[in-house]
Protein backbone atom coordinates (compact mmCIF):
# COMPACT_ATOMS: atom_id res chain seq x y z
CA UNK A 1 0.00 0.00 0.00
CA UNK A 2 3.67 2.34 0.86
CA UNK A 3 4.14 1.74 -2.48
CA UNK A 4 0.69 2.53 -4.34
CA UNK A 5 0.87 6.20 -2.52
CA UNK A 6 3.81 7.15 -3.18
CA UNK A 7 2.87 6.51 -7.17
CA UNK A 8 0.08 8.14 -6.83
CA UNK A 9 1.44 11.24 -5.06
CA UNK A 10 4.63 11.72 -7.40
CA UNK A 11 2.19 11.39 -10.60
CA UNK A 12 0.65 14.45 -9.20
CA UNK A 13 3.25 16.36 -7.54
CA UNK A 14 4.17 18.37 -9.99
CA UNK A 15 0.23 19.64 -11.63
CA UNK A 16 0.06 22.32 -8.05
CA UNK A 17 3.22 23.75 -9.97
CA UNK A 18 1.86 23.59 -13.24
CA UNK A 19 -1.70 25.44 -12.46
CA UNK A 20 0.21 28.17 -10.51
CA UNK A 21 2.05 28.91 -13.51
CA UNK A 22 -1.76 29.26 -15.64
CA UNK A 23 -2.06 32.70 -16.44
CA UNK A 24 -2.79 31.89 -19.87
CA UNK A 25 0.55 30.97 -21.57
CA UNK A 26 1.59 33.16 -24.94
CA UNK A 27 0.20 30.72 -26.89
CA UNK A 28 -3.04 30.38 -25.43
CA UNK A 29 -3.02 34.32 -25.29
CA UNK A 30 -2.15 34.20 -29.51
CA UNK A 31 -4.66 31.46 -30.51
CA UNK A 32 -7.54 32.55 -28.54
CA UNK A 33 -7.31 36.14 -27.04
CA UNK A 34 -6.59 38.15 -30.37
CA UNK A 35 -9.89 36.76 -33.10
CA UNK A 36 -10.06 38.09 -36.65
CA UNK A 37 -13.78 40.46 -36.71
CA UNK A 38 -15.27 38.51 -38.55
CA UNK A 39 -15.25 34.53 -39.34
CA UNK A 40 -17.17 31.75 -40.58
CA UNK A 41 -17.58 28.64 -38.08
CA UNK A 42 -18.05 25.98 -41.00
CA UNK A 43 -18.65 26.44 -44.67
CA UNK A 44 -22.38 27.55 -45.50
CA UNK A 45 -22.24 29.59 -42.89
CA UNK A 46 -22.71 33.56 -42.92
CA UNK A 47 -19.58 35.38 -41.77
CA UNK A 48 -20.28 36.88 -38.01
CA UNK A 49 -18.85 38.01 -34.60
CA UNK A 50 -17.62 34.45 -32.96
CA UNK A 51 -16.26 34.86 -29.68
CA UNK A 52 -13.77 32.63 -29.12
CA UNK A 53 -12.92 30.71 -25.58
CA UNK A 54 -11.41 32.46 -23.13
CA UNK A 55 -7.72 31.83 -23.35
CA UNK A 56 -7.25 30.77 -19.87
CA UNK A 57 -10.30 28.82 -19.34
CA UNK A 58 -9.57 26.79 -22.43
CA UNK A 59 -5.88 26.18 -20.78
CA UNK A 60 -7.25 25.31 -17.72
CA UNK A 61 -9.73 22.70 -19.18
CA UNK A 62 -7.09 21.19 -21.58
CA UNK A 63 -5.04 20.14 -18.48
CA UNK A 64 -7.85 19.21 -16.64
CA UNK A 65 -9.16 16.77 -19.19
CA UNK A 66 -5.89 14.77 -19.12
CA UNK A 67 -5.00 15.03 -15.39
CA UNK A 68 -9.16 13.73 -14.75
CA UNK A 69 -8.15 10.36 -16.43
CA UNK A 70 -5.18 9.84 -14.16
CA UNK A 71 -6.79 11.19 -11.11
CA UNK A 72 -9.43 8.20 -11.66
CA UNK A 73 -7.58 5.73 -12.52
CA UNK A 74 -4.64 5.70 -10.70
CA UNK A 75 -3.81 2.63 -8.01
CA UNK A 76 -7.02 1.16 -9.45
CA UNK A 77 -7.01 -1.76 -11.25
CA UNK A 78 -7.30 0.54 -14.70
CA UNK A 79 -4.15 1.96 -13.58
CA UNK A 80 -2.23 0.68 -16.43
CA UNK A 81 -5.24 1.93 -18.76
CA UNK A 82 -4.38 5.73 -18.05
CA UNK A 83 -2.01 6.63 -19.78
CA UNK A 84 -3.54 4.79 -22.93
CA UNK A 85 -7.22 6.69 -22.65
CA UNK A 86 -5.34 9.65 -21.98
CA UNK A 87 -3.62 9.38 -25.32
CA UNK A 88 -6.12 9.33 -26.98
CA UNK A 89 -7.98 12.48 -25.98
CA UNK A 90 -4.76 14.30 -27.43
CA UNK A 91 -4.93 12.03 -30.56
CA UNK A 92 -8.46 14.11 -31.05
CA UNK A 93 -7.01 17.04 -31.09
CA UNK A 94 -4.79 15.97 -33.25
CA UNK A 95 -7.38 14.29 -36.20
CA UNK A 96 -9.61 17.42 -35.45
CA UNK A 97 -6.84 19.52 -36.54
CA UNK A 98 -5.13 17.57 -39.26
CA UNK A 99 -9.00 17.54 -40.76
CA UNK A 100 -8.83 21.47 -40.49
CA UNK A 101 -5.31 22.15 -42.03
CA UNK A 102 -6.95 19.60 -45.09
CA UNK A 103 -9.63 21.84 -45.98
CA UNK A 104 -7.28 24.84 -45.32
CA UNK A 105 -5.04 23.42 -48.32
CA UNK A 106 -7.95 22.68 -50.50
CA UNK A 107 -9.58 25.98 -49.87
CA UNK A 108 -6.15 27.85 -51.07
CA UNK A 109 -5.55 25.56 -53.84
CA UNK A 110 -9.20 27.28 -54.90
CA UNK A 111 -7.97 30.33 -54.20
CA UNK A 112 -5.06 30.01 -56.18
CA UNK A 113 -7.19 28.53 -59.25
CA UNK A 114 -9.87 31.57 -59.15
CA UNK A 115 -6.84 34.40 -58.84
CA UNK A 116 -5.14 32.61 -62.11
CA UNK A 117 -8.50 33.39 -64.06
CA UNK A 118 -8.94 37.24 -63.43
CA UNK A 119 -12.00 38.60 -63.21
CA UNK A 120 -12.82 42.14 -61.72
CA UNK A 121 -16.55 41.66 -61.52
CA UNK A 122 -18.45 42.48 -58.36
CA UNK A 123 -19.54 38.80 -58.01
CA UNK A 124 -15.75 37.42 -58.19
CA UNK A 125 -14.75 39.81 -56.01
CA UNK A 126 -17.15 38.74 -53.32
CA UNK A 127 -16.58 35.08 -53.65
CA UNK A 128 -12.96 35.88 -53.53
CA UNK A 129 -13.81 37.51 -50.74
CA UNK A 130 -16.01 35.09 -48.65
CA UNK A 131 -13.22 32.45 -49.49
CA UNK A 132 -10.61 34.22 -47.81
CA UNK A 133 -12.64 34.87 -44.73
CA UNK A 134 -13.51 31.14 -44.94
CA UNK A 135 -9.89 30.15 -45.26
CA UNK A 136 -8.57 32.55 -42.21
CA UNK A 137 -11.73 30.76 -39.79
CA UNK A 138 -9.96 27.67 -40.56
CA UNK A 139 -6.63 28.74 -39.85
CA UNK A 140 -7.47 30.31 -36.81
CA UNK A 141 -9.42 26.88 -35.65
CA UNK A 142 -6.63 24.92 -36.58
CA UNK A 143 -4.47 27.24 -34.42
CA UNK A 144 -6.71 27.25 -31.85
CA UNK A 145 -7.08 23.35 -32.02
CA UNK A 146 -2.74 22.48 -32.26
CA UNK A 147 -2.56 24.69 -29.28
CA UNK A 148 -5.12 22.63 -27.01
CA UNK A 149 -3.70 19.90 -28.98
CA UNK A 150 0.09 20.69 -27.73
CA UNK A 151 -0.81 21.30 -23.87
CA UNK A 152 -2.93 18.17 -23.62
CA UNK A 153 0.10 16.41 -25.00
CA UNK A 154 2.52 18.40 -22.38
CA UNK A 155 0.48 16.94 -19.59
CA UNK A 156 0.19 13.75 -20.87
CA UNK A 157 3.99 13.41 -20.89
CA UNK A 158 4.06 15.15 -17.19
CA UNK A 159 1.67 12.36 -15.73
CA UNK A 160 2.68 9.65 -17.89
CA UNK A 161 6.20 9.80 -18.07
CA UNK A 162 6.88 10.06 -21.56
CA UNK A 163 6.00 11.81 -24.83
CA UNK A 164 3.19 11.77 -26.65
CA UNK A 165 3.16 10.86 -30.26
CA UNK A 166 0.60 10.30 -33.06
CA UNK A 167 -0.33 6.91 -34.18
CA UNK A 168 0.99 8.38 -38.28
CA UNK A 169 1.95 10.82 -38.92
CA UNK A 170 4.02 23.48 -46.32
CA UNK A 171 3.44 37.30 -60.44
CA UNK A 172 1.40 40.33 -60.13
CA UNK A 173 -1.16 40.24 -62.62
CA UNK A 174 -1.65 43.52 -64.91
CA UNK A 175 -5.11 43.73 -64.19
CA UNK A 176 -5.97 42.77 -60.67
CA UNK A 177 -8.43 44.23 -58.34
CA UNK A 178 -7.34 45.81 -54.68
CA UNK A 179 -9.33 42.40 -53.31
CA UNK A 180 -7.20 39.91 -55.50
CA UNK A 181 -3.73 41.75 -54.51
CA UNK A 182 -5.34 40.93 -51.01
CA UNK A 183 -5.92 37.43 -51.43
CA UNK A 184 -2.23 37.10 -53.11
CA UNK A 185 -0.62 37.89 -49.94
CA UNK A 186 -2.71 36.35 -47.60
CA UNK A 187 -1.69 33.04 -49.40
CA UNK A 188 1.55 33.81 -49.18
CA UNK A 189 1.96 34.77 -45.75
CA UNK A 190 0.04 31.12 -45.23
CA UNK A 191 2.78 29.44 -47.03
CA UNK A 192 5.46 31.34 -45.39
CA UNK A 193 3.91 30.89 -42.12
CA UNK A 194 3.94 27.17 -42.85
CA UNK A 195 7.54 26.51 -43.89
CA UNK A 196 8.91 28.62 -40.83
CA UNK A 197 6.15 26.50 -38.51
CA UNK A 198 8.47 23.22 -39.83
CA UNK A 199 11.92 24.78 -40.35
CA UNK A 200 14.44 24.02 -37.47
CA UNK A 201 15.62 27.10 -35.98
CA UNK A 202 19.21 26.69 -34.66
CA UNK A 203 22.05 24.67 -34.96
CA UNK A 204 21.50 20.75 -35.52
CA UNK A 205 21.80 18.24 -33.04
CA UNK A 206 21.16 14.52 -34.44
CA UNK A 207 19.82 11.98 -31.49
CA UNK A 208 18.74 8.03 -32.30
CA UNK A 209 19.41 5.02 -30.49
CA UNK A 210 17.87 1.04 -29.83
CA UNK A 211 14.08 1.07 -29.50
CA UNK A 212 14.41 -1.18 -26.53
CA UNK A 213 16.64 1.09 -23.78
CA UNK A 214 15.27 2.22 -20.72
CA UNK A 215 18.15 4.27 -18.47
CA UNK A 216 17.10 7.78 -19.19
CA UNK A 217 18.84 9.83 -17.17
CA UNK A 218 22.51 9.64 -18.60
CA UNK A 219 20.87 10.99 -21.71
CA UNK A 220 19.28 13.47 -20.02
CA UNK A 221 22.50 14.56 -18.32
CA UNK A 222 24.22 14.69 -21.77
CA UNK A 223 21.98 16.38 -23.81
CA UNK A 224 21.60 19.15 -20.91
CA UNK A 225 25.83 19.97 -21.51
CA UNK A 226 24.97 20.11 -25.10
CA UNK A 227 21.74 22.58 -24.17
CA UNK A 228 24.12 24.62 -22.11
CA UNK A 229 26.62 24.69 -25.04
CA UNK A 230 24.04 25.21 -28.05
CA UNK A 231 21.27 26.96 -26.08
CA UNK A 232 19.39 27.52 -29.97
CA UNK A 233 19.56 23.74 -30.70
CA UNK A 234 16.92 21.70 -33.00
CA UNK A 235 17.12 18.39 -31.86
CA UNK A 236 16.56 15.69 -34.76
CA UNK A 237 15.48 12.19 -34.02
CA UNK A 238 14.79 8.65 -35.87
CA UNK A 239 10.94 9.42 -34.78
CA UNK A 240 10.74 5.70 -32.88
CA UNK A 241 8.57 5.88 -30.43
CA UNK A 242 9.94 3.69 -27.56
CA UNK A 243 13.34 3.49 -26.28
CA UNK A 244 16.06 5.92 -27.01
CA UNK A 245 13.98 8.20 -29.26
CA UNK A 246 11.35 8.26 -26.74
CA UNK A 247 13.80 9.38 -23.96
CA UNK A 248 15.31 12.04 -26.23
CA UNK A 249 11.76 13.63 -27.18
CA UNK A 250 10.61 13.27 -23.34
CA UNK A 251 13.82 15.49 -22.50
CA UNK A 252 13.18 18.05 -25.34
CA UNK A 253 9.51 18.88 -23.99
CA UNK A 254 10.89 19.50 -20.66
CA UNK A 255 13.09 21.87 -21.70
CA UNK A 256 11.19 23.53 -24.69
CA UNK A 257 13.39 22.35 -27.34
CA UNK A 258 12.47 22.14 -30.72
CA UNK A 259 11.99 18.46 -31.83
CA UNK A 260 11.99 17.48 -35.55
CA UNK A 261 11.31 13.65 -35.80
CA UNK A 262 12.86 12.30 -39.53
CA UNK A 263 10.87 9.17 -40.40
CA UNK A 264 11.05 6.62 -42.63
CA UNK A 265 10.11 7.89 -46.43
CA UNK A 266 9.91 4.71 -48.94
CA UNK A 267 9.96 1.00 -48.52
CA UNK A 268 12.25 -1.87 -48.47
CA UNK A 269 15.61 -2.43 -46.65
CA UNK A 270 17.68 0.53 -48.11
CA UNK A 271 15.26 3.06 -47.18
CA UNK A 272 17.03 3.23 -43.28
CA UNK A 273 20.52 4.07 -44.96
CA UNK A 274 19.00 6.82 -47.02
CA UNK A 275 17.42 8.46 -43.45
CA UNK A 276 20.95 8.11 -42.46
CA UNK A 277 22.41 9.79 -45.48
CA UNK A 278 19.72 12.47 -45.12
CA UNK A 279 20.50 12.87 -41.20
CA UNK A 280 24.33 13.71 -42.67
CA UNK A 281 23.18 15.97 -45.18
CA UNK A 282 21.46 18.24 -42.51
CA UNK A 283 25.16 19.24 -41.16
CA UNK A 284 24.44 18.77 -37.55
CA UNK A 285 26.93 20.31 -35.05
CA UNK A 286 26.61 17.25 -32.80
CA UNK A 287 25.10 14.06 -32.16
CA UNK A 288 23.85 11.77 -29.46
CA UNK A 289 23.94 7.77 -30.21
CA UNK A 290 22.98 4.49 -28.77
CA UNK A 291 24.30 1.65 -29.58
CA UNK A 292 21.41 -0.41 -31.87
CA UNK A 293 21.51 -2.40 -35.31
CA UNK A 294 23.43 -2.47 -38.40
CA UNK A 295 21.70 0.68 -38.93
CA UNK A 296 22.67 2.45 -36.36
CA UNK A 297 26.36 2.00 -36.61
CA UNK A 298 26.49 2.72 -40.27
CA UNK A 299 24.92 5.87 -38.95
CA UNK A 300 27.43 5.91 -36.71
CA UNK A 301 29.93 5.81 -39.33
CA UNK A 302 28.64 8.51 -41.57
CA UNK A 303 28.29 11.10 -38.89
CA UNK A 304 32.17 10.05 -37.90
CA UNK A 305 33.04 10.18 -41.75
CA UNK A 306 31.47 13.88 -42.01
CA UNK A 307 33.85 14.67 -38.89
CA UNK A 308 30.31 15.46 -36.50
CA UNK A 309 31.01 15.14 -32.79
CA UNK A 310 29.64 11.84 -31.26
CA UNK A 311 28.03 11.14 -27.76
CA UNK A 312 27.95 7.56 -27.59
CA UNK A 313 26.23 5.00 -25.67
CA UNK A 314 26.54 1.73 -25.35
CA UNK A 315 23.42 -0.57 -23.94
CA UNK A 316 25.81 -2.68 -21.57
CA UNK A 317 26.39 0.44 -19.59
CA UNK A 318 22.79 0.99 -18.44
CA UNK A 319 21.66 0.78 -14.82
CA UNK A 320 19.67 -2.28 -13.93
CA UNK A 321 15.91 -1.76 -15.01
CA UNK A 322 14.52 -1.71 -11.06
CA UNK A 323 16.64 1.44 -10.50
CA UNK A 324 15.09 3.60 -12.87
CA UNK A 325 13.45 6.26 -11.54
CA UNK A 326 11.06 7.39 -14.13
CA UNK A 327 12.00 11.26 -14.92
CA UNK A 328 8.43 12.95 -13.96
CA UNK A 329 9.50 11.23 -10.36
CA UNK A 330 12.83 12.74 -10.10
CA UNK A 331 12.93 15.53 -8.27
CA UNK A 332 9.52 14.49 -5.90
CA UNK A 333 10.06 14.56 -2.10
CA UNK A 334 8.24 11.89 -0.65
CA UNK A 335 5.95 12.21 2.27
CA UNK A 336 7.28 11.35 5.83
Amino acid sequence: MAHSQSRSVSRFTDLPALFAEMTATPEFRRAFGDPIPLSIIQPGDEPGEHDMPDPLHAQADCAAIIATIFDLLTDTRLDALAAEIAWGFVNSFHYVAGKLEKQEDALADELREMIRHSDISEVFNTELEEKQLLCQSLTEQRDAVECMRDYAAEMFRVLSGRPWSAARGSRVSKVSTATQVAIKDFLRARELADRERYRPRGPIVVASGHAEWHDWQPIWDRLDKVLERIPHMTLVTTAQRRGFDAIVASWAGSREVQLVTYSLTGSGRGAPFLRNRKLVDLQPVEAVLGEGSGIQANLYQALRKAGVPIHAFRKADQAPVETIIPPQRRKVRQPA
